[in-house]
């Protein structure tokens, strides 16, 4: 018997260092190998840009209003050789203002028809990356978590602000004019399901420094359906209320994900102007992850914005020329004045580019015959106009 006492607190020994080795060795690695694999980057010899074009990049203010950078372990801060975005890269594609979105949950299966939400491979994530513990069985301490990763580079990085205020979009230009290094970053949800149904989660992710809330992502949640999942329902109650106390603190409603329903009952609920953060325009490329023109319209005459993604799903091409086209129809059929970025960038797409290159865009926009004016618009200044509108003072 004490045999056997032994060799199983020996088998128990075994099986801990394993299980120890696992969490703090190997999951790490299949985090970056997953990053890698998810995010890349098609491999291309650099483009051309028309010195016109390199000229007119290098005074624009660019914004994009939606990536996924914090969901995975690099630094943000940091140079990478993979991934899509960091802020060396951002610096360098003339980046005034990114949005960075938070990713707490993803149902496994993930399509563009129908989720459920019963699956979740965040978790698994999570612990891999070696995210804290609060964060492996709770969605709100996901986005809190993100949340604390973006402020801790605003901390190291002096030339670094997170967007909070009008105040804030104001003083960040100001002092951009005499340093381009210096840039902003908005923290925004991939849909609203860190809020676990509870509205006090809108004040406490408010005061953690969102301003822009997501309703929905791939699946169906507590505000309502969403564009991938199962039930294609509007708002409910709690949806609306959510969107409400969101709108009076001042954020901003993203739809980008959300059903069809849902967008109408949102549009008949509120004046705000809506913004739809990374998307394609349905009637260029057909595919269930554009909604319909008739609402995309509607966004646009209430204010709103329409933020372009660079993946193929979206755009039907991925090439900077493929991007600018779509950005350019939006444009004719929208009306400049609400076209932006919305590129999704790590966000488990395959581009063309990544957030170095962003001068291919311009030149590509000019080629297509677009002026200056209106491309320093879509480039970025709709956006930077919106907010200095739209946030808090």
């Amino acid at each position: 018997m004490k045999l056997l006492l032994k060799l199983l607190g020996g088998l128990a020994v075994v099986l801990i260092l394993i299980a120890l080795v696992v969490y703090w060795f190997v999951l790490p690695v299949v985090a970056t190998n997953a990053d890698r694999d998810m995010n890349p980057v098609v491999a291309h010899e650099p483009y051309d840009i028309a010195p016109e074009a390199a000229a007119l990049h290098e005074t624009l203010n660019v914004a994009d209003l939606h990536a996924d950078t914090l969901l995975w372990m690099r630094d943000p801060a940091q140079r990478h050789d993979y991934g899509q975005t960091d802020l060396p890269r951002l610096r360098e594609g003339e980046v005034a203002l990114q949005v960075f979105s938070t990713v707490t949950k993803s149902p496994s299966g993930l399509n563009y028809e129908t989720n459920e939400a019963s699956s979740d491979d965040i978790t698994i994530l999570a612990i891999g990356q070696h995210w804290p513990m609060r964060t492996w069985g709770s969605i709100y301490e996901r986005a809190a978590y993100q949340a604390h990763r973006l402020q801790e580079v605003e901390r190291e990085d002096e030339n670094f602000l997170i967007i909070r205020t009008r105040s804030d979009l104001a003083a960040m230009l100001a002092a951009r004019q005499d340093n381009k290094a210096v840039m902003g970053g908005l923290l925004a949800m991939e849909g609203a399901h860190p809020l676990e149904g509870e509205l006090a989660n809108v004040d406490r992710l408010f005061d953690e420094g969102f301003r822009m809330m997501g309703l929905q992502h791939f699946f169906d949640n507590e505000l309502g359906g969403s564009l991938h999942g199962i039930s294609n329902d509007g708002l409910t109650e709690f949806g609306q209320a959510a969107v409400a106390r969101a709108l009076e603190l001042g954020m901003v409603i993203d739809v980008a994900h959300s059903s069809p329903a849902v967008v109408e009952d949102v549009l008949a609920m509120t004046d705000a102007p809506l913004v739809v953060s990374h998307t394609g325009i349905k009637s260029y490329c057909e595919t269930k992850r554009n909604i319909p023109d008739e609402l995309m319209a509607r966004i646009a005459e209430g204010g709103g914005l329409i933020g372009i993604g660079y993946w193929e799903d979206v755009t039907c091409d991925a090439s900077p020329l493929g991007i600018a086209n779509v950005i350019f129809y939006a444009a004719e059929k929208f009306g400049v004045d609400h076209v932006a970025l919305g590129s999704d960038f790590d966000g488990t797409v395959t581009t063309e580019l990544d957030t170095s290159e962003l001068a291919a865009i311009t030149d590509r926009l000019l080629y297509l015959g677009m002026s200056t004016d209106d491309i320093r618009k879509v480039m970025g200044e709709n956006v930077l106009r919106y907010l200095s509108e739209n946030l808090p003072e």
